[in-house]
């Protein structure tokens, strides 16, 4: 996988979360994983266009996306996977999105978003590209799953 695709998918989530109140955000490393993604509960799809194609899909567990949600309302109480966690989890998405999409840019790379798609249950996506890469992350205790599945057109 392109360096510059993970460095950005990367600097974003270490930026982004704990402008979110999200604590203790690592990158634990990068994996090639094949083409298909097992989710742990709860999976954001970000499509993303212009001079490179693919999926970024993001994953957590649902205990995870309840302490995101959270986090993002200023630490109100959350203890079920509902709509308000719905809406949380797809925004984080998005906004991690666009700002790895803003660094790549800046890089000479275009690269635009679709609207975020959740998917939650226990389900096996196919990334339909070869390979794809994992970045593993932890935020506040959780592991959370960044797969790049793009190329360049």
């Amino acid at each position: 996988m392109n360096k510059d695709y993970i460095e950005s998918f990367s600097t974003a989530f270490l930026n982004v979360m704990p402008q979110l109140g999200i604590p203790d955000v690592q990158y634990k490393g990068e994996t090639e994983c094949g083409r298909l993604i097992r989710s742990p509960g709860v999976v954001v799809v970000v499509g993303i266009t212009g001079d490179l194609h693919g999926n970024v899909y993001f994953t957590m567990q649902e205990d995870c996306a309840n302490s995101i949600a959270s986090a993002m309302m200023g630490g109100m109480e959350v203890s079920q996977f509902d709509e308000m966690v719905q809406s949380a989890v797809s925004e984080l998405s998005n906004m991690l999105a666009a700002t790895a999409c803003t660094d790549l840019s800046e890089k000479g790379i275009r690269a635009d978003i679709s609207t975020p798609t959740l998917i939650h249950g226990d389900f096996t996506a196919d990334t339909s590209l070869k390979q794809a890469a994992c970045l593993e992350m932890l935020a506040g205790g959780f592991l959370l799953g960044i797969y790049l599945s793009l190329e360049k057109k």
